[in-house]
C-alpha cells in the first residue's frame, strides 16, 4: 500500500536527547548572556513590540547561533517572546555538552517560542548532530518535555515527503565538534 498526504511521528525521548542535544538552553531568557543581534539593515518598532533584521542577520547567545537572511524578533511586556527566522535555508547552531556533538539544524523557517517552549523548523527541515541525521518537513521540539514531533510533507524532487532518520550505531565514532 503506497504511503499517502503527511505522517506525524512522535520520537522517544531518548532520540529527541540525541539528536538535540540541549536546546532547552537556546535562547535562554533567564540567562546573564545577552543575545546580540547583527544584520546588513534593521527596523525598530516600539509601539508594535518588534525588530526587524535583513541582510546575513546573526543571533548569538552563548553557544547558540541563528544564521539567516530574515529575522524577526517579538516582545512582550516581559521580555522577547519569539523569533522568526528565514531563508534559504536559516540555520541554528548550538555546542553540545562535554562529549557530544555540536547540533546543526537549517530550514527555510525557524521558530522559537518562549510561551510554547518550542523551537520549530519548518520546510526543508534538516537536523544533524555528529553522523545522525533527522529530515522533515515539519520538524517541531517541545523543549521542556523534551519530545520531538515530525511530519513529512508532499513528495517533490527533493525530498521524498517522508520523515527520514539516520542513526549511528552506539559504538560508532561520533566526532564532538564539526
Amino acid at each position: 500500500m503506497k504511503p499517502s498526504g503527511k505522517r506525524t511521528h512522535r520520537l522517544p525521548v531518548m532520540l529527541a536527547a540525541l539528536m538535540l542535544a540541549s536546546p532547552a538552553t537556546a535562547f535562554d531568557l533567564d540567562s546573564d548572556t545577552p543575545i546580540k543581534v547583527s544584520a546588513d539593515s534593521a527596523r525598530l518598532d516600539d509601539t508594535e513590540g518588534t525588530a526587524i533584521y535583513t541582510g546575513d542577520v546573526e543571533l548569538v547567545q552563548g553557544a547558540t547561533q541563528l544564521n539567516a537572511e530574515r529575522v524577526v524578533l517579538y516582545r512582550s511586556p516581559e521580555g522577547l517572546s519569539r523569533i522568526e527566522a528565514s531563508g534559504e535555508p536559516a540555520r541554528y547552531r548550538q555546542s553540545a555538552r562535554e562529549g557530544e556533538a555540536m547540533t546543526d539544524a537549517r530550514a527555510r523557517t525557524i521558530t522559537w517560542s518562549a510561551a510554547e517552549n518550542r523551537l520549530t523548523f519548518e520546510r526543508q527541515a534538516v537536523i544533524e548532530q555528529g553522523n545522525n541525521v533527522f529530515r522533515g518537513d515539519v520538524i517541531q521540539y517541545d523543549t521542556v518535555r523534551r519530545v520531538v514531533t515530525a511530519e513529512g510533507g508532499t513528495p517533490s524532487e527533493e525530498s521524498s515527503g517522508r520523515v527520514e532518520m539516520v542513526i549511528q550505531p552506539r559504538g560508532s565514532s561520533n566526532p564532538t565538534d564539526e
